[in-house]
């Protein structure tokens, strides 16, 4: 099969899910242009702060969510089970599940005066879900940090090009937010110059390669992310991920403009196998696959910082549901990029997909695949081109997850708990960052697919949130509850499979990991049920 079909067919189908799907979601949470939303109502010039302009926050959003996951979960995937079962979760996952647990979970935040969902959750369930959804969504956030901080070492230690732009980008978004904030330059003027300034870093990263060990860019990234985390949200998180947001952007255009140029065939299987070493392909694939169809760390940035910054809740269905879309999309091209850029057997030495991952430098695989593609336009910087792409979201994912996870520690510890060290941000956020540090100089490979398994545990326990919410307002369920018991049974199931795989390899910190997951997924549906009863007779009285 040519690439360029799967392309435009994926085009195709995502345009017309935000318009149709989109629309009946929209009409679900009321959204209404009129009703003044949190960045306004409780304005405090750190967190709560109305974006300058809607492309600044779906930015801002869209790296967040995106990070590595809808890059990393299809390119493992695609190796195991091939690109058939790989692209359909992609289409249905995105659109009916991950597209509307990223919506809800932004509307309701806005409903509900820009509180995380875990709050929500006390409201709409009960105190105790509230303390055992903040535990789990705390423990997650903590896995988020350190696969994706290990990763990102990793690659830096191996591809010493993109360290200059990787961290050159910090000081570029610390100039694009000056310029917007402090001197009131035009945006586009200001995007413009930050445009300019990413891509000459990433010429210049090429002729000025930094060597490092992987310990040293770990403490570094690490590093980065205590600060970006205490920092002002407008002053770098905000301008980063918006000019973050245009690397992918144009990653995403090139890519697939080169497809359409090179035109290359699809060497990868349609279909491999159901069974592998990575186990079967349902719960595996889908929990591997990760943010690519639906993750739930995305509800936590929808109601920990961007419900925060709406300015108008017209540009909710954009950010909520297109950016979801938007990384679905993002999916498709890492799939393309690894089955039609590379070859499956017989191909260069260098260029084939499975001796590649046997290396286990993921983020290398996908940059040669992409490089290949966008040959035509980059010649020898596509490879760069490609891995500095992926290597800038895995950070705009480290500095926005180690702040949610501060926002959780100052909720859960500082105030449900009474404890008031955690409520200084930076004690806050040391605890985090040396939990991380903890599990990245593990067997960090070995957490991909328990964070996958968490993440989308995660969204299930987010969708239960939303149901209970919509049951309360006598709206209609089925849209979040029917995703929240298919994604329950999915994640459930894997990390079932990976705990009894621990025990045989002796993994006890792993299996202590598993194991309080679930248990706090335990008592965590406990409550949803005794609610879902009391929402019930309240309807029904």
């Amino acid at each position: 099969m040519n690439a360029v079909m799967l392309a435009v067919v994926a085009v195709f189908i995502f345009l017309l899910a935000y318009k149709f799907y989109g629309s009946i979601l929209a009409r679900l949470y009321n959204v209404d242009p009129t009703c003044k939303t949190p960045a306004h109502t409780h304005y405090d010039g750190r967190d709560y702060v109305p974006a300058k302009h809607w492309m600044i926050l779906f930015g801002h959003h869209f790296a967040s969510i995106a990070g590595a996951g809808p890059i990393l979960g299809p390119v493992i995937a695609v190796v195991v089970w091939g690109w058939g079962p790989a692209v359909l979760w992609i289409f249905l996952g995105s659109i009916f599940i991950g597209g509307v647990h990223d919506f809800s979970s932004l509307m309701i935040s806005v409903r509900e005066k820009g509180r995380s969902i875990a709050t929500v959750a006390e409201q709409v369930l009960s105190r105790n879900a509230r303390l055992f959804f903040s535990i789990f969504l705390w423990l997650t956030l903590i896995l988020v940090i350190a696969v994706f901080a290990a990763s990102a070492a990793k690659t830096l230690s191996t591809t010493p090009q993109v360290a200059v732009p990787t961290f050159g980008l910090i000081v570029v978004a610390f100039v694009v937010g000056i310029l917007t904030y402090r001197f009131n330059v035009n945006l586009i003027i200001s995007t413009v110059i930050g445009i300019i300034l990413l891509f000459g870093l990433i010429v210049l990263g090429y002729y000025l390669p930094i060597n490092a060990s992987f310990h040293f860019w770990l403490f570094c990234l690490l590093g980065y992310a205590f600060i970006a985390s205490v920092l002002p949200v407008n002053i770098l998180l905000q301008p980063r991920d918006y000019i973050a947001s245009f690397v992918l952007f144009c990653g995403l255009f090139f890519g697939y403009i080169g497809l359409f140029i090179t035109r290359p065939h699809i060497n990868v299987p349609f279909y491999i196998k159901w069974q592998s070493a990575q186990g079967d392909l349902w719960p595996m694939m889908f929990v591997i696959i990760a943010c690519g169809a639906i993750s739930g760390f995305h509800s936590l940035v929808a109601s920990g910082t961007t419900a925060k910054q709406l300015s108008n809740e017209k540009d909710a269905r954009r950010i909520g549901y297109g950016a979801m879309l938007a990384e679905g999309l993002l999916a498709v091209l890492a799939v393309l990029a690894v089955s039609a850029g590379l070859y499956w057997k017989g191909g260069p030495s260098g260029l084939v997909y499975p001796e590649l991952m046997r290396g286990g430098n993921w983020i290398a695989t996908f940059g040669t695949g992409y490089g290949e593609i966008v040959k035509p336009l980059f010649g020898a910087f596509g490879m760069l081109i490609g891995i500095t792409m992926l290597k800038t979201f895995i950070m705009t994912t480290l500095d926005s997850a180690t702040r949610i996870t501060r926002y959780l520690g100052e909720e859960l510890f500082g105030e449900t708990l009474g404890i008031r060290l955690f409520k200084n941000p930076y004690f806050n956020t040391t605890i985090v960052i040396a939990f991380a540090l903890w599990l990245s100089l593990g067997s960090w490979q070995a957490i991909w697919p328990v964070f996958g398994a968490a993440n989308q545990l995660v969204a299930a326990l987010a969708l239960f949130v939303v149901t209970a919410w919509l049951l309360s307002r006598s709206k209609p369920v089925r849209y979040a509850l029917y995703p929240a018991l298919f994604m329950l049974a999915t994640t459930v199931a894997a990390l079932l499979y990976q705990f009894f795989g621990f025990v045989r390899e002796g993994k006890i910190g792993l299996c202590l990991i598993v194991t309080l997951l679930l248990v706090l997924t335990f008592f965590m549906l406990i409550e949803v049920l005794r609610a879902t009863r009391r929402h019930t007779k309240n309807v029904n009285a």
